[in-house]
């Protein structure tokens, strides 16, 4: 039924359950046995109360409140996180017995997990190297406890432990503060080469780790040091490469400074890196790699800073295979933004084979082969083109299927995993504990689990894990699981109806479509409500709290930051952003969707630019942001499908978005 549960073999299920219904008693930290009581729902409920008074009661240092809770506690999934917080606060008592019991009766767990990493830290703390080498095991994810278990191999006399700290010291970012003693040891023996310090220095530049590469650079002999100065020069002031008496030396490490100064000058003016390059590829014996990425980053250059005629030209003299699909994307994207369709179809055939049969090159090459009027030769015509693309469900399918007046290929495959295989899934102890802490809504740790025994299961059990989830309304993570088990057919858990009736309450009031509003939720979170983005977006439909802010004071609304994590108010004030947006834009969703991604203004600005009106498919096509040109790909398509679930036909683009050039 499972075919592979790596963290959860089938065959240890039941003693793992058995184990479960045993709990160290926080008086004596004995085992005692609890008997087995019927599981009603008021029976759970009642246990859920218990947890979460003896959760309570144990933060607050409450011991006789948390005891008389905890020892009403039978089977409860979450037994084992009041276990572990108990535990966790007494481990620098160095209770062995109590930590071997708990890891032994969580075995391949994530609290497992937990309570072993705090508890090797707590060891290399007394420096009980022995024992934190008889704990420590590979796979644990943390390259501080690496580092401490080669130092307590170190300290215990095991040499060749020393043979295995140079990976961990040489790259180009700096390590945890842990592994500190550790190189100091290292170094002290005299494992540092200057060969070693030269790879991590320049490791660190190319990183732009300015600190640590200062740092490397004091651990130098004198001339190597010198050579560093140089190098961060040039980093400096890419334009001292002019001065080519002070480059003349041919070295690697000079090599090396020469092509990081050239790549940083492309970045402040590519026609003067190019002249400079051009007169030190003559001059020094660089490798055939090292020219190609220092040629294809000055191409890149080019391209984005508007000279693209020298890039074409420079492009075209490389004669290497292994030019960058996204190069040449570059020069495509350029030349269709200039409608010169002969450039775009002598474009699409200097791409890498596989590039050329994707989804987007097929559509632009048959588009090119209309404005040139290409008919029948070659094989395949636009038409034929057309009709296959059409078969797929994509952005550029959708697009095929309007060009050729199809209905559009929704290919809809749901799983159907066995029941007995769902049922087996959902009674392994982290899924459990996953579902549990969900409706809890300790959403971190039900995340923490669910991707700790997930990742453990072959395709057939995750597509029953998704299936779980599906039930559970934990939509984010039956799209994952889909994801993961590599089946992209089932509409219902890819595209779930999630939080319905707030959408249609949103769509309601701003007259947009449900199936929009659906779509880009769906794009920006995957109905992940507490998703946060590094840039401070926050929530299903992803909302900077300014944005919001500013939304709810022209739409009248209370507002307060933290209720942006909440789905209903997160979709409401969404809705009215992008009405506003479509407002701005004269209703049309693409120019509306590109502004919800990049912001407004980079909007209008791009249409400003543009030297001539454009057909809506290559406008988008040509947007700059790579990440603005997919999501608004992905959003029109999210909506076509978004519609099929819904019942609906909706168009990727309306007759008055196709007709009006942008």
């Amino acid at each position: 039924m499972i075919a592979q549960l790596r963290h959860f073999p089938i065959q240890r299920l039941s003693a793992l359950s058995l184990s479960l219904l045993f709990y160290i008693c926080p008086g004596s930290h004995t085992a005692v046995a609890q008997p087995q009581t019927k599981n009603s729902a008021g029976f759970h409920q009642q246990q859920r109360n218990h947890y979460l008074a003896a959760k309570t009661a144990l933060d607050k240092g409450q011991l006789k409140t948390y005891r008389e809770n905890y020892e009403q506690l039978l089977d409860y999934p979450l037994k084992p996180y009041l276990q572990y917080a108990e535990l966790k606060r007494r481990l620098h008592l160095l209770p062995y017995k109590e930590v071997d019991r708990f890891l032994y009766r969580n075995e391949n767990s994530y609290l497992e997990r937990r309570l072993l990493k705090n508890w090797l830290k707590t060891l290399a703390g007394r420096k009980h190297w022995h024992d934190y080498q008889s704990y420590y095991r590979t796979g644990l994810g943390s390259t501080e406890l690496e580092c401490l278990y080669l130092q307590g191999r170190i300290t215990t006399g095991e040499e060749n432990a020393f043979e295995e700290v140079e990976p961990l010291w040489n790259v180009g970012y700096s390590q945890p503060d842990a592994c500190t003693p550790l190189f100091k040891t290292w170094m002290q023996a005299g494992h540092l080469t200057p060969q070693l310090a030269w790879q991590r220095y320049t490791k660190a530049m190319r990183k732009r780790e300015l600190g640590l590469a200062r740092y490397i650079a004091s651990l130098m002999p004198p001339k190597q040091r010198a050579m560093a100065q140089l190098y961060r020069e040039v980093d400096r002031r890419p334009q001292r490469l002019k001065n080519r008496r002070r480059f003349h030396e041919q070295s690697p490490a000079m090599q090396e400074i020469i092509l990081h100064g050239i790549r940083r000058y492309a970045r402040k003016d590519p026609l003067e890196a190019l002249k400079q390059w051009r007169v030190y590829d003559a001059q020094q014996l660089f490798e055939d790699g090292e020219r190609s990425a220092t040629r294809q980053a000055l191409i890149t250059q080019l391209a984005m800073q508007g000279e693209m005629e020298t890039a074409e030209k420079l492009l075209a003299e490389s004669r290497h295979n292994n030019t960058s699909a996204d190069l040449i994307g570059w020069i495509i994207r350029d030349s269709l933004r200039r409608q010169e369709w002969d450039k775009v179809y002598a474009w699409l055939q200097r791409l890498p084979a596989d590039s050329q049969q994707s989804d987007r090159w097929l559509y632009w090459r048959a588009r090119a082969m209309e404005q040139l009027d290409i008919g029948n030769s070659p094989y395949p015509t636009p038409q034929q083109i057309y009709a296959d693309l059409a078969l797929k469900r994509s952005f550029y399918g959708f697009l095929a299927a309007d060009i050729l007046g199809r209905d559009y290929t929704l290919v809809d495959n749901p799983v159907d995993p066995p029941p007995e295989l769902i049922d087996t899934v959902a009674g392994l102890p982290g899924i459990k504990r996953a579902r549990e802490l969900f409706e809890l809504n300790d959403i971190a740790n039900a995340r923490h689990e669910w991707m700790f025994v997930t990742a453990g299961l072959d395709a057939p059990a995750l597509l029953a894990a998704g299936k779980l989830a599906e039930q559970w309304r934990w939509h984010r993570n039956s799209i994952q699981a889909m994801i993961e088990a590599g089946h992209w057919d089932d509409l219902k858990l890819r595209f779930p109806l999630a939080y319905k009736e707030q959408v249609n309450a949103a769509a309601k009031s701003t007259n947009i479509t449900p199936t929009l509003l659906f779509a880009i939720a769906r794009r920006e979170s995957a109905f992940r409500a507490d998703a946060r983005s590094p840039a401070g977006a926050l929530g299903l439909m992803q909302l900077m709290p300014g944005t919001a802010k500013q939304t709810a004071r022209r739409a009248g609304l209370q507002y307060r930051h933290y209720d942006l994590l909440k789905p209903a108010s997160n979709i409401s004030l969404g809705s009215r952003y992008l009405n506003q947006l479509l407002d701005q834009f004269n209703g049309n969703r693409i120019l509306a969707t590109a502004a919800y991604n990049a912001g407004p203004h980079r909007v209008k600005r791009w249409l400003a630019d543009s030297d001539q009106q454009q057909p809506f498919d290559v406008w988008i096509e040509v947007i700059p942001f790579k990440e603005t040109r997919s999501y608004v790909q992905n959003v029109l398509a999210y909506s076509v499908i978004y519609g099929y679930r819904m019942g609906s036909s909706v168009p990727l683009i309306t007759p008055d978005e196709a007709k009006k050039p942008l």
